[in-house]
Order: structure tokens, then C-alpha cells, then sequence
């Protein structure tokens, strides 16, 4: 059976929580007032999901469906506004403070036990092979088209692969590992709330996104982050719609999220996951690299 939006959030809670957690706990990190974890706790313990406070075999598998199998990883293109640095390394390979930016993204899908991991790979391909002395298990997905096309032709290379899944742009500087999740109900695309912003922002209604465009003011709209997730029943939509949406005319030139979010926005129902400021960077251009990291100011 499928579990309804509560009883859901009350589960991937529990089940994600490193110690056990009070009502009071257990409301804070499922967004929701006391009475409805009483209410759904009740409903969780009839169906045989939670048992002495803890979740059952029966409830671990009610969970399964909304695991994320995979994550997938769009790191083809030059990075040309990172340059000089980029130059000579791909910019998810750049290291800030020490560490690749792609490996702290990396780290917190491996910490979530998603563990099938793909990198889509283009400019300077063969340097990514240096991930598998870290991360054996990645899996290289080449694009030949990553200098003539947007990176919608990553998402070509990688469009079987996006059901359950979550699809990161690479060259994002995590700082809050917590923000990758094990369990999503449904697809959802992470998003910084503004009042207004001169970057991609996407408008929400009742946490549904509703428009994707390059700026904007008001109190619905959100600082578009790179990191998404898709679920199964969009993830094969997508499969198709990355494709139709790739060949028509001008299609080399979209960004692969405008697919699901524009140009086929009428195919898909796509949550809001807020994060903050503090989570996450995309660090756009060199300066704002040696203002982050002292050691490339020289």
C-alpha cells in the first residue's frame, strides 16, 4: 500500500533520526503540529509499521518504495567562467579548502546509502577517472555533444537512469550533507527562499513550482539550487521528454531542467525543498572562489 504524505514524513523521520526522538522531536522534523504525530503515530502502530516505538520490519519495507536508487551527476561542461582554474581542471574537480568539490556531494549520497552512482562527464574526461581511487563504484557516462550542446545533452546520456533518482549539477559547494536525503515522496527541486533574486528562481504555489525564470520579487518565489530529485513515474516521462524536447528546434541550446519545469512543465508536479543560504554555494566565477578559499588569492 502507499503511505499518504504524514504518515510518510513520520517514517523517513524515525527512520533517518540518529537517536530516538521525543513528539515534540519528532514533529520539529516532520513539519507538522503534535496532534497530527499523535493522530499518524496511531495510524502507523494499526498498520504495523511502528512497534514499541521503533519501525518495524513492515514499516522498513513500506519505506522502500521511496528510497533513491541512484544519483546522477552532470559535470560535462568547460566552466569557462571559473577560469583561470578551469583551464586545466574540470570544475567539479576543483579542490576548495583542500577537498574536490564534486567529493563533499559525493560523500553525502554515500552517507544516505545511495550508493549507484553515475558522473556524466565531457570537458577533460579522462581526468574524473582520479574519483575511482576514492569511489570505486561510480560509473562514467560519457557526452561527446558537451561542446556544442547545453548540458540538456548530459541529461540525454543520462535520461534512462532518472527515475528515483536525484540529478545534481556537479560544481556545487556543499556545506549541510543533511540536505541529501535517503527517502522522497514524490519529486522535488531544492530552492533558497528569496524576496528577490537576479538568478534562475522558480515561483511556487501551495510548495508546487508553477513557473521557472530568471529573476523576479515576492514572497513565492525561490533561488533555484542544482540539486533535484525525480521519482519513478517522472523519471520515465522524462526519459522521453529530454529526447523530443532535445531534437525540436533549439532544443541544443535548453538547460536539461527546463525540460520538466518549461517546456513539458504540464507532464510533471514538482515540490519545493527548501534549504538556506548556509547549505549550499555555487561558486559562479573566479573571484568568488578566492574569496571562499585564501590559497588561489595569490
Amino acid at each position: 500500500m502507499s503511505l499518504t504524505r504524514k504518515q510518510f514524513d513520520v517514517l523517513e523521520a524515525m527512520a533517518t533520526a540518529s537517536s530516538p526522538l521525543t513528539q515534540r522531536g519528532l514533529a520539529d522534523a516532520a513539519g507538522c503540529s503534535l496532534g497530527t504525530v499523535n493522530k499518524t503515530l496511531k495510524e502507523l502502530t494499526e498498520l504495523g509499521f511502528i512497534g514499541a516505538g521503533t519501525i518495524t520490519p513492515a514499516g522498513q519495507g513500506a519505506l522502500e518504495p521511496y528510497r533513491v536508487k541512484r544519483a546522477v551527476f552532470i559535470a560535462a561542461g568547460f566552466g569557462t567562467r571559473l577560469v583561470p582554474i578551469t583551464f586545466n581542471t574540470p570544475k567539479p574537480l576543483v579542490r576548495v579548502h583542500g577537498v574536490r568539490i564534486i567529493d563533499r556531494l559525493i560523500d553525502a549520497c554515500l552517507a544516505a546509502g545511495i550508493n549507484e552512482i553515475y558522473v556524466v562527464r565531457g570537458y577533460l574526461s579522462e581526468l574524473f577517472d582520479q574519483l575511482l581511487y576514492k569511489y570505486p563504484m561510480i560509473k562514467f557516462l560519457e557526452n561527446p555533444l558537451f561542446n556544442e550542446a547545453n548540458n540538456i545533452s548530459s541529461a540525454l546520456v543520462a535520461r534512462y537512469l532518472l527515475s528515483n533518482s536525484y540529478v545534481f549539477e556537479a560544481d556545487l559547494l556543499l556545506s549541510n550533507p543533511g540536505i541529501i536525503r535517503p527517502y522522497h515522496y514524490c519529486s522535488n527541486f531544492l530552492g533558497i527562499k528569496k524576496q528577490r533574486s537576479d538568478d534562475w528562481i522558480l515561483r511556487v504555489k501551495d510548495g508546487v513550482v508553477v513557473e521557472e525564470t530568471v529573476g523576479g520579487e515576492g514572497s513565492d518565489i525561490y533561488q533555484m539550487v542544482g540539486i533535484s530529485y525525480w521519482d519513478e513515474e517522472a523519471g520515465h516521462k522524462l526519459s522521453q521528454d529530454i529526447q523530443d524536447v532535445y531534437q525540436s528546434p533549439g532544443g541544443k541550446e535548453r538547460y536539461w531542467e527546463q525540460v520538466p519545469m518549461v517546456y513539458r512543465k504540464d507532464h510533471y508536479r514538482v515540490e519545493i525543498r527548501e534549504c538556506r543560504d548556509e547549505d549550499i554555494v555555487e561558486i559562479d566565477t573566479f573571484n568568488e572562489l578566492k574569496a571562499i578559499d585564501k590559497t588561489y588569492d595569490v
